[in-house]
């Protein structure tokens, strides 16, 4: 069987590589002397003064690369990067910050003040450019309240991301605090026209939860804040600041879809789901795999998520005798924080699998595009049917490992960890179940 989890390795690695961003954005947005033609939309650089660019996410670096590759030598441009890293090779005219994930940190704080500032003098001869990728809502923040504190700011966050709430709640509440979320990005540049490109790791039609929707109109209202903040209570878990600005009604609302900042705003996704899906599924029935790929199970508990998809991959089999079988999977699996161990959504869900297919010629891996799992150093994990006898040769119960939430031990003393480093995009996480006849 561990061959069936050197095949996992083999997919998700091959899959990472087929993921080119600089290449992508160079198919899709293409340049005819001066005409920037993105979606059917064409822009003449001739009829702008500036070009302004705002990248923020874990493949800012990769997406302001393929940027300057269609544009420059032709054009010069300014911006700000706010990425989880340092870039390789920084361009000219661009000012670069290190930000925090997931909780933002100074960096962040100062990448915020700088985006402002940059878009200030934006004005109807500008032609500004939105680089959006996975990890934004902490990579660059700032309050809409300047009297909170970036202590204030990483209480909040701390706990929303540890509350149980869905993305979608913890984005309604980052957008309605923020001064760079839920369309204000967009209210900033002004008259300038907006170019928005993203590299999404959140549901298809569900882009304005991509680094909290800095340029899209937000759907949400401060009606659903108060509820979220009711059915978790979070303003007892909020510091004093901003409890006070929320119950002294100082919240205003975001930006809806009539606002004027978004009559010259466009968007265009330049990966998504099926950039995920298509490698791996080819990879997968390169090696030999009768493949079919799900995303059915989204933001579902860990544990539920685990049993349907082993369900759909014994249905596989079954569909499919004598043929090994393979189910590709995407997307963000609910798995709250319970202890204070070392591990993430991937881990949690490989070791909510171990019990379930121990035994079984089946391997699980789960692991993100992003090279990032949780507070691990991994990506993920990949486990067996022989991993349960294994964890209880040394003394491991995964059980309790789950509950101390500590997957990323028991994964890395198997020898069953991912580590891929940050790999410069973030489209969604992916899970390999493969089960042999």
């Amino acid at each position: 069987m561990a061959d069936l989890k050197q095949l996992a390795r083999q997919i998700f690695q091959e899959t990472l590589a087929a993921i080119d961003i600089p290449a992508t954005m160079q198919r899709k947005l293409r340049r005819e002397g001066t005409r920037l033609r993105c979606d059917g939309k064409i822009f003449d650089l001739r009829e702008f003064d500036k070009l302004r660019v705002v990248a923020i996410g874990k493949a800012a670096h990769a997406m302001v690369d393929g940027l300057a590759a269609v544009l420059v030598p032709f054009v010069r441009f300014k911006g700000v990067v706010s990425a989880p890293t340092a870039p390789r090779k920084p361009l000219p005219g661009m000012k670069y910050f290190v930000g925090g994930h997931p909780i933002p940190n100074e960096e962040s704080w100062r990448a915020a003040e700088e985006i402002l500032a940059l878009l200030k003098h934006c004005d109807e001869r500008t032609l500004a450019f939105f680089l959006l990728s996975g990890g934004g809502s902490a990579l660059a923040e700032l309050p809409l309240e300047r009297s909170l504190t970036l202590e204030d700011v990483q209480q909040m966050n701390r706990a929303l991301v540890t509350c149980s709430a869905s993305i979608e709640e913890i984005n309604a509440v980052r957008k309605h605090v923020s001064a760079v979320k839920g369309g204000r990005l967009a209210v900033a540049a002004g008259r300038a026209t907006k170019l928005s490109l993203a590299v999404t790791d959140v549901p298809a039609g569900n882009e304005s939860a991509l680094a909290s929707g800095p340029t899209l109109p937000d759907l949400t209202t401060i009606a659903n804040v108060d509820q979220i903040l009711e059915k978790y209570e979070l303003l007892k878990k909020f510091p004093p600041r901003l409890r006070h600005w929320i119950e002294n009604g100082k919240m205003p609302e975001t930006p809806k879809s009539d606002h004027r900042c978004f009559a010259n705003a466009h968007f265009q996704l330049l990966l998504g789901m099926d950039d995920l899906f298509h490698p791996a599924h080819h990879a997968a029935e390169a090696r030999g795999c009768v493949t079919c790929c799900d995303n059915s199970t989204d933001d579902w508990p860990v544990d539920l998520a685990a049993e349907s998809l082993l369900e759909q991959l014994e249905n596989l089999r079954r569909g499919n005798p004598g043929r090994r079988v393979a189910l590709i999977a995407d997307g963000e699996v609910s798995s709250p924080v319970t202890g204070d161990g070392i591990g993430g959504r991937n881990s949690a869900f490989v070791l909510a699998c171990v019990e379930k297919i121990a035994g079984k010629k089946i391997a699980v891996l789960s692991a993100g595009t992003d090279g990032i799992d949780g507070n691990s150093p991994a990506a993920g994990a990949v486990a067996d049917g022989e991993t349960l006898e294994m964890a209880g040769a040394i003394g491991l119960d995964p059980a309790d490992v789950f509950r101390r939430s500590d997957a990323f031990t028991l994964f890395a003393r198997l020898d069953e960890v991912i580590v891929t480093g940050p790999t410069g995009n973030n489209l969604r996480d992916l899970r390999i179940l493969i089960a042999e006849p």
